[in-house]
């Protein structure tokens, strides 16, 4: 403070500036003002950004001068405790006490004193802050100019405020009344309904511009009224307005065109504002399409009323079939538009009758200018000749009309189209039928698109396009449920290729997977029956053959060997391979799906070391299989004894790099086997029936650790994430159980997640399920995402609020293309849903770079930090409370 200056001379100096409330400058000049009065280096006005908890400054004053004004984030700020009080102050050391406030820093801020803006009805609306370089010391009467200057400069924040929402009220009205389909209007009482006031829409409706009916008053409005409806509309009014009503009526009116339109007007009479007859005041709209309305109504409800409870492919047929009928076509398909650019009819109907659908090419069809221009009526003369697939007489089309089918992106997917024998059908009617009903036939096909594109992420390896892991393990399962009420045997091999790392290491991933796709077109060749082939991973196939015997199995083996007896070509080279092969069969050697696929995949491991180069499981082999019966036991008794163990691996914000939250992982160490992966314990716990108490121990250690970690000081941002086992996930009183298990913890600090396939198994239930757990505030997570199936129907319908990208996708993102189209596709879908993804197993920078780039929320994996035991994991990621200042 300048000791020249007394409090008088202040007040005053502060009054002159304060008398400039309106100005455009004066958060400028008062900001000037304070300073100067004040003898501070920084003074600051800013506004509050609730929504992003940030601050905007409204004028700004460092080092003897104004500066640009900036925005900047109020936590860990002092300007955070300002908002919720009247004033704070920091005579010294206020860059100690708020060190993660980058601004302190940058001016070399030692002093602080702030004091909050509000408006008049006492809204905080932001705050009013000085600061010194030195400790700051103000006279008393400092505290009483900073409240006065805050008051004034809330009040000024709270009229712009005001000003702001009146100009856009009035925006808003006179973008309304101009853009209304029709014309509000004012006019005279009298024989020419003299108009003193018409919108915009008066130009649409009559092809006279606002101007015309109101300038000079050259068009004459009443004189537009056809001559045969004038009289009867003039009393009508006349008699409404005699007995103070609001008047309706429907007439003809002849616009600049010549045109005769059918209007409805209503309106009402008000007083004259300069005393003088009354006026009206009302609205006109053209009716003129409401019969034409009636007759495509009842073609959409015909049409509508029929498919409404259709799903999947029979939509289409229903929805051609009964629309050709209420247009009365002949012909009625809807194709689909193909990568290469042909089209796919996905029903087709002709003479009344559901015909087989066809490929066709689009150029020179009646398709090409519907998918040009969206729309189009087209006639043929001479007509065009459709075959008749029974083989009788073509049908001869003279007209066709169509509507294009366009996704949610506005890029064309397929048309809908109707064809007439008769050279002049009622184009409007199927016109104005096929815009109505084009938008659903699009989201159906859109949906079933979406469906099948799933379903490839999820059951078909995009490699060699043949069916996946999931799909295999599913098609197992099915398989020997069936074999076990039969009694069939069923038999199952897996073929591994030999050396195939080594092509993929020298020649490359591409060349890998190119080779792949030609072995797998050799294996598909010499499938014979029922025989299921799918990829597994990497190198590795698997058959499944229903009705087959361990004996039988032989012959099998030598076919596909015999497959790649000849150099395989891919990628302008040709390979001689080999494979090894292990196989067995239901029930001969397994009594389950998960044991017969553990007994060929002995077979596999016996094959590799073997000479032979193939085995079938016999019993010596099945010794390997009593580590897994003894394991079993061991592992019901450590889980009895609480002799497991909890890992904590963290979640990191792939954005601002810091700690966002952990997933739970549970670790097993055996007094005689040592270090137990989860891989092998966690299915032995769900064969035995022991997940759901393994699940209970999980979660009720989990929030117990939590809460130990608040009681020793330390801060766990986020949530904690545990698993839950899709076994544990058909009761729908698992939120009830869940929150007795962590109740010593808020419901919000505890996330779940369940595998994509879990849910998958019974949907509905789990809509159920996930919508009792999001009400109990819990957090939901769809783990493993993209290695199951789940339709987009039923995942907008889970309560889950995050998507996990699986490590196998995440793994080779940046050399597999698929991969990373997979990723870009789940985050995308997943913000597109409103869902946050967590990428899982990124172990480089430059993965979460990629991911960072493609919008991934979060990550865990190797690059930031292993599992982590409670003590490691609190010494390395967790940090001291912060009490309030």
């Amino acid at each position: 403070m300048k000791t020249e200056v007394s409090a008088e001379d202040v007040f005053r100096l502060l009054a002159d500036s304060l008398a400039l409330s309106s100005a455009p400058q004066f958060f400028s000049n008062l900001i000037a003002r304070l300073a100067q009065l004040l003898g501070v280096d920084h003074a600051f006005i800013a506004e509050v950004v609730p929504e992003t908890d940030t601050a905007q400054t409204l004028a700004a004053w460092s080092n003897g001068r104004l500066i640009e004004n900036f925005s900047y984030s109020l936590q860990g700020t002092p300007c955070a405790t300002v908002i919720g009080e009247h004033a704070c102050f920091y005579p010294s050391g206020v860059c100690e006490q708020f060190p993660q406030d980058k601004l302190l820093r940058e001016l070399g801020a030692e002093g602080y004193m702030g004091v909050r803006m509000v408006k008049q009805d006492g809204t905080p609306v932001g705050m009013l802050k000085v600061l010194s370089n030195r400790p700051l010391s103000l006279p008393g009467f400092a505290g009483e100019v900073l409240r006065i200057a805050a008051a004034q400069a809330g009040a000024e924040i709270g009229r712009r405020h005001a000003e702001e929402s009146m100009r856009e009220s009035e925006r808003r009205l006179h973008t309304l009344m101009n853009h209304l389909p029709g014309m509000a209007y004012r006019c005279r009482n009298d024989e020419f309904w003299t108009m003193e006031f018409v919108s915009q829409g008066a130009l649409a409706l009559t092809g006279y511009s606002p101007e015309q009916l109101t300038g000079e008053h050259r068009i004459h409005f009443a004189r537009l009224i056809h001559p045969a409806d004038r009289e009867r509309v003039d009393a009508d009014i006349q008699k409404a307005l005699s007995q103070g009503k609001p008047y309706r009526c429907t007439y003809r009116l002849i616009n600049a065109q010549s045109e005769v339109r059918w209007f409805w007007e209503q309106g009402q009479g008000v007083d004259n504002p300069e005393g003088g007859p009354q006026l009206l005041e009302g609205f006109i709209s053209d009716i003129t399409e409401q019969h034409e309305s009636e007759r495509v109504q009842e073609a959409v409800v015909q049409t509508a009323t029929a498919i409404t409870s259709r799903l999947g492919a029979d939509f289409f047929q229903q929805l051609v079939l009964h629309l050709t009928r209420a247009l009365e076509a002949d012909v009625g398909y809807i194709s689909t538009l193909q990568p290469d650019g042909r089209l796919t009819t996905q029903a087709r109907v002709l003479a009344g009758v559901p015909v087989d659908s066809l490929d066709y090419e689009r150029v020179g069809s009646p398709c090409e200018k519907v998918l040009e221009k969206g729309e189009n009526v087209e006639r043929y003369d001479p007509p065009l000749a459709i075959p008749d697939p029974s083989g009788g007489e073509p049908l001869l089309v003279h007209s066709y009309v169509g509507r294009r089918l366009d996704n949610a992106l506005g890029e064309p997917i397929g048309t809908l189209m109707v064809g007439y024998r008769h050279p002049a059908p009622d184009v409007n009617l199927a016109t104005s039928v096929l815009r109505i009903l084009a938008a659903g036939a699009a989201g159906e096909l859109e949906r079933q698109t979406n469906d099948r594109r799933i379903y490839q992420l999820a059951y078909v390896d995009s490699t060699t396009q043949l069916p996946n892991r999931i799909h295999f393990m599913e098609h197992l399962a099915r398989e020997v449920d069936a074999a076990a009420g039969t009694g069939t045997p069923v038999g199952l091999v897996f073929v591994d290729l030999k050396r195939f790392k080594e092509i993929n290491d020298v020649l490359g991933h591409e060349v890998g997977d190119q080779l792949l796709a030609a072995v797998a077109r050799r294996f598909s060749g010499a499938r014979q029956g029922r025989e299921f082939l799918a990829r597994l991973s990497g190198d590795e196939f698997a058959l499944l053959i229903p009705g087959m015997l361990s004996e039988e199995l032989d012959p099998v083996i030598r076919r596909y060997r015999e497959s790649l007896s000849t150099p395989v070509a891919a990628a302008e080279r040709r390979f001689t391979l080999d494979m090894n092969i292990g196989a067995a069969c239901y029930p001969t050697d397994a009594a389950t799906p998960a044991e017969l696929f553990q007994c060929a995949s002995v077979a596999m491991h016996e094959a590799k070391r073997g000479e032979q180069s193939a085995c079938v499981f016999d019993v010596a082999i099945a010794e390997a299989l009593n580590r897994s019966r003894a394991l079993t036991e061991r592992f019901a008794y450590a889980l009895e004894q609480g002799q497991l163990e909890l890992r904590f691996q963290p979640q990191v914000d792939l954005k601002e790099e810091r700690l966002v939250g952990a997933e739970v992982l549970c670790r097993w160490r055996d007094e005689q086997w040592g270090w137990i992966p989860p891989s092998e314990f966690i299915p032995l716990a769900e064969e035995r029936g022991l997940v759901r108490t393994l699940g209970q121990w999980v979660l009720r250690c989990a929030s117990e650790q939590l809460s130990l970690w608040r009681q020793q000081g330390l801060v766990f941002p986020g949530r904690l994430s545990v698993n839950v086992s899709a076994l544990q996930f058909t009761d729908v009183a698992l939120a009830g159980e869940i929150t007795e298990l962590t109740a010593s913890v808020e419901p919000d600090a505890i996330g779940l997640e369940l595998t994509e396939s879990g849910f998958m198994r019974d949907p509905e239930l789990a809509v159920e399920i996930t919508e009792r757990l999001r009400e109990a505030g819990f957090g939901l997570s769809i783990d493993d995402f993209g290695t199951g199936y789940s339709s987009l129907s039923y995942l907008r319908r889970f309560a889950a609020d995050t998507l996990k990208i699986d490590m196998s996708f995440v793994r080779d993102m940046l050399e597999n293309a698929s991969d990373y189209t997979i990723v870009n596709t789940i985050v995308a879908m997943a913000h597109s849903l409103g869902m946050m993804t967590i990428a899982e197993g990124v172990e480089t920078p430059e993965q979460a770079a990629a991911l960072a780039k493609l919008g991934c929320d979060k990550a865990q994996g190797f690059l930031y930090d292993r599992p982590l035991d409670s003590q490691r994991f609190a010494e390395r990621w967790l940090q001291p409370d912060q009490p309030p200042k």
